[in-house]
């Protein structure tokens, strides 16, 4: 590890004390110029006594402005403090995480995983027009049917057709048949550049894909591509039970990477984290952003430093033995589920390597669902599907209600039947 390790509370606190101290301090300093200050304070008190021992709560009072890209050129210098603790975060997770060498990537802590993914295609979609001349029909992106809705989006605000890729009912990989036959047919609709979007544990099913299933295809084509991960599910997960995987930075053909710390990591909702290789990010440049120092490259602008500050301390109160362990947990909590589930002949789909189990429809009443709070695939007709994610509040007591629940309604569905 170049950058992780475990810090103490003593530690932990010092680091963060000393970022606020190089921020401006809308308390006592003369900050004329900037349209922002820390929390109103008459609704958000900062002399509350529990803050002195609460480090995030004291930068989210402190209100630090996180606009722009920290990773390349300048920044707004009022919010260095925050900044760099921000730029720790993204060593750990593009080095250490996702084998980026140190100093070869860009990035931010962004408002979510889907904000992200559109950053991705943002990119890619500007560079095919600057350096290729492409028009907007000859650009598509490639992703498969169990892609998370956030690729349909970008499409819809890029301006960018999508191409569903099918994938096997069961198995929940693509079907290379068919995605070839698509390239086919897409080049002969004029298509010639492609942006390419691989799963790292998709939304409903944790399943992943083999980014050579698209590469291959696509070389064999010879066409222009772009491959992107979408992590924002298992990037917290899935390279830390699975080894050897090429949905990294050491896969040279991977280029930039979605990574959600709201999800697995605990983090407070909107902090989505994007990563990509040095030389892309400024394709999406705000030359306009003239009074931001540095100007702005990300979707959002403006950001709250104190969610970057959230993921820090996370990261830095478990170090990397500490986050291992914890999955390691979830890991025997899942194939425990899969063992039961096995045992009462109900169907289901897991990805070694994850902790979400999606069980058949067929299987859970809706009185079930209710009660356990199951996700459907679909919330209209024609579901097939429902999830269960063994987060870190799931534990086997909760599961074994599942399983007997199920067991129940398995017996009663066959007296039924038999009767």
């Amino acid at each position: 590890m170049h950058y992780w390790k475990k810090l103490t509370t003593t530690e932990r606190q010092k680091r963060i004390q000393q970022a606020l101290s190089e921020n401006v301090d809308f308390s006592n300093d003369i900050s004329l110029g900037y349209p922002a200050s820390k929390l109103d304070g008459r609704v958000f008190n900062d002399d509350a006594p529990f803050l002195k021992d609460a480090y995030t709560l004291q930068t989210f009072v402190a209100n630090p402005n996180h606009i722009g890209c920290h990773t390349y050129g300048s920044s707004e210098h009022a919010f260095k403090g925050t900044q760099d603790i921000e730029r720790e975060v993204l060593n750990v997770v593009a080095v250490d995480i996702f084998k980026a060498t140190p100093e070869s990537f860009d990035g931010y802590v962004a408002p979510g995983g889907t904000e992200a993914n559109i950053q991705a295609i943002w990119i890619y979609r500007n560079h095919y027009i600057k350096n290729y001349g492409a028009r907007l029909d000859e650009i598509v992106i490639l992703a498969s049917e169990d892609t998370h809705y956030s690729i349909p989006k970008a499409s819809n605000l890029m301006m960018v057709d999508w191409i569903s890729v099918p994938v096997d009912f069961h198995e929940r990989t693509i079907d290379k048949n068919t995605l070839e036959q698509l390239i086919i047919q897409a080049k002969a609709d004029g298509r010639k550049y492609f942006i390419v979007v691989a799963n790292m544990g998709t939304t409903m099913f944790g399943s992943v894909d083999d980014p050579d299933s698209y590469t291959s295809a696509l070389e064999k084509h010879d066409v222009q591509y772009q491959l992107h991960v979408d992590a924002a599910y298992g990037g917290f997960v899935y390279p830390f039970s699975k080894t050897g995987h090429a949905l990294d930075f050491s896969n040279p053909k991977v280029n930039s990477i979605t990574i959600d710390a709201h999800k697995m990591l605990q983090a407070p909702y909107g902090t989505g984290i994007f990563l990509c290789r040095k030389g892309w990010i400024e394709h999406v440049l705000t030359k306009e952003a003239e009074y931001v120092e540095g100007m702005d490259l990300t979707l959002c602008g403006s950001r709250s430093g104190s969610n970057a500050v959230a993921i820090w301390m996370i990261l830095f109160t478990y170090g990397e033995n500490g986050w291992f362990e914890k999955i390691s947990i979830l890991q025997m909590r899942t194939a425990w589920l899969c063992k039961e589930l096995d045992l009462l002949g109900v169907t289901y789909f897991r990805e070694r390597a994850m902790n979400i189990v999606t069980i058949s429809a067929a299987y859970i009443s809706d009185d079930l669902a209710t009660s356990f709070h199951l996700v459907p695939q679909k919330h209209d007709t024609g579901n097939e599907w429902y999830k269960v994610i063994i987060m870190d509040h799931v534990e086997v007591t909760h599961l074994q209600l599942l399983v007997s629940a199920l067991k129940l309604r398995i017996e009663d569905t066959a007296f039924t039947a038999f009767s």
